[in-house]
């Protein structure tokens, strides 16, 4: 909500006589503007109204001037004594309701606010409470409204902006329009305070303002989701080129880097909901969730499902409701659930009192209604754990399935990490990265996923490095003849998640490097593959 949206319904509250409003909000300074230019404002409120405000160290203040005890009680003997219609601000009052575990709240405190509501009706004055977070006591529960005071809007955060690039000379001003408007996007859920820190700290650090600010940003971000203990934030500086393979999902993720913009709503595009990415272990979709940070430009939140649910009843569904805000007061941004059928197995069981369904049952509503920005990426390795409602039109916007590598594939995969590492290396190795290569090690390795892939060429590496020279195809080779693949250990299983991704699901390869491969591909076995590196050598 917009601040004068924010004032136009503080407005309504006032002119009909509500008697206490609940305000959670840590921008002290925002509220107090809208409310005193509210409370001002004869186009608004029948019978414009001072603003008193209370805190626990100065006690009442009017403009400049100070009066009233710092006691709560005596505070609030003061509001019962003042003559004159007015509004009285109340700061940090939810201290005195028990705002922490193992503190008791102030019943006499709690008491004396009821005993007020009469007397505030009828004498046209109204108590506010600003507070950082909302803890209410059951008691006042049916004498309060709680007033949502939103985080500063995109309109909000350009002024911020503009205020800051008035004081810079043009040279030092170095993004394009584009630029400027994605920077504006990614400061949503920060504070003014915390946006304005991140706009002067990568002025100060790029000496002006041009495109890495979006890093600065995200790091504010980051301090964000530190606090919260649920979320992990996520550094990732990978990019679609760090996957080999997987072209028809890059394709799919690289056509909606750009519906967060503003122009995408202009459109009359939705922002994308999210992606699930199931498929066989090893495969990509976790390097493929940290790709999407890169190239989106926006924060990567890791939520780990076993850290939900707490050991305190009721704490679970709060964490959930926890980690979603602060998805939301980030975005937009990425949510990453990996391995979403182990963090909610226990969905259709009772052992817990129900305790995993609700938690679950949190998560489907969100994400059927969301409109914040907040695109999830769920990985999963099994369907057969996945619950059906997961699964149902309008959670995702699409669910991809990731198979083994195919020959192109791999040696795509093969040409990504050799080079990288062989490049790099001061050491001159003993084969030449080329086609041939590649062609020759994905021929070895068919029914590889690669990880298993990265794992051979690493343990070929460390035998080149113990005998002190370079790397031999024929370290490769045995490398490759001493793996035993997912393949061959799980055929049943991958021949049973292949079934499934037949119709349920969009293939993450793209037509062209897909191979006539049929599932004699997982009755791999060691005699077969063996044989072959026999025949090569």
């Amino acid at each position: 909500m917009a601040e004068k949206e924010f004032e136009l319904r503080f407005a309504d509250f006032i002119n009909a006589g509500f008697p206490m409003l609940y305000i959670p909000s840590y921008e002290e300074e925002r509220v107090m503007r809208a409310i005193s230019r509210t409370a001002g404002e004869a186009s608004l409120i029948r019978i414009p109204r001072k603003v008193l405000c209370w805190t626990q160290t100065v006690g009442f203040s009017e403009g400049e001037k100070q009066g009233g005890s710092t006691q709560p009680l005596a505070g609030l003997e003061y509001i019962l004594r003042y003559k004159d219609p007015a509004i009285f601000v109340l700061k940090d009052f939810h201290v005195f309701f028990g705002a922490d575990r193992g503190t008791h709240p102030d019943y006499a405190v709690i008491r004396r606010l009821r005993d007020l509501l009469p007397h505030l009706k009828q004498n046209r004055k109204t108590v506010v409470l600003l507070c950082p977070r909302l803890v209410l006591p059951p008691d006042l529960e049916k004498d309060v409204s709680v007033l949502d005071f939103e985080l500063p809007g995109a309109a909000e955060l350009e002024q911020t902006l503009n205020e800051l690039i008035d004081g810079l000379s043009p040279d030092a001003i170095r993004i394009t329009p584009e630029e400027r408007q994605q920077l504006i996007r990614s400061s949503l859920g920060l504070t003014v305070q915390e946006a304005e820190n991140a706009f002067c700290r990568a002025i100060i650090q790029s000496k002006g303002l041009n495109h890495d600010a979006l890093s600065v940003i995200q790091d504010e971000k980051n301090q964000i989701i530190k606090k919260t203990g649920i979320l992990e934030f996520v550094h990732s500086d990978l990019g679609l080129d760090d996957i080999g393979g997987l072209e028809h999902l890059k394709t799919w993720l690289i056509k909606r880097s750009k519906s967060w913009l503003e122009r995408a709503g202009a459109y009359g595009l939705p922002a994308p909901k999210g992606v699930l990415i199931t498929g066989v272990p090893g495969c990509g979709k976790s390097l493929t969730a940290k790709a999407m940070s890169g190239i989106w430009h926006l924060p990567l939140l890791k939520l780990d499902v076993g850290r939900i649910f707490g050991g305190i009843v009721g704490s679970s569904e709060e964490n959930m409701r926890k980690a979603i805000r602060t998805a939301e007061a980030v975005a937009p941004s990425v949510l990453w659930v990996d391995e979403i059928e182990k963090g909610f197995s226990g969905t259709g069981s009772n052992g817990d009192s129900g305790t995993a369904a609700r938690v679950f049952g949190t998560f489907l509503t969100w994400m059927q209604e969301k409109t914040a920005p907040v695109f999830v990426i769920a990985t999963a390795n099994s369907i057969t754990g996945l619950p059906p409602e997961l699964l149902r039109k309008g959670r995702f916007d699409e669910v991809f399935f990731v198979d083994l590598p195919s020959r192109r594939e791999r040696e795509k995969i093969f040409r990504l990490h050799l080079k990288t590492r062989l490049c790099s290396s001061a050491v001159t190795h003993e084969l030449c990265p080329d086609s041939a290569l590649f062609s020759e090690l994905a021929q070895l390795t068919e029914g590889f996923s690669g990880a298993e892939i990265e794992q051979a060429i690493l343990s070929a590496l460390y035998e080149a490095f113990y005998e002190e020279r370079g790397l031999r195809m024929q370290d490769l080779i045995t490398a490759i003849s001493e793996t035993v693949p997912l393949s061959v250990v799980q055929a049943d299983q991958i021949r049973a998640i292949r079934s499934w991704a037949a119709t349920h699901a969009v293939p993450a390869t793209a037509k062209e490097d897909r191979e006539a491969e049929t599932d004699a591909a997982c009755d791999l076995h060691a005699g077969i593959q063996n044989t072959r590196i026999l025949d090569y050598q």
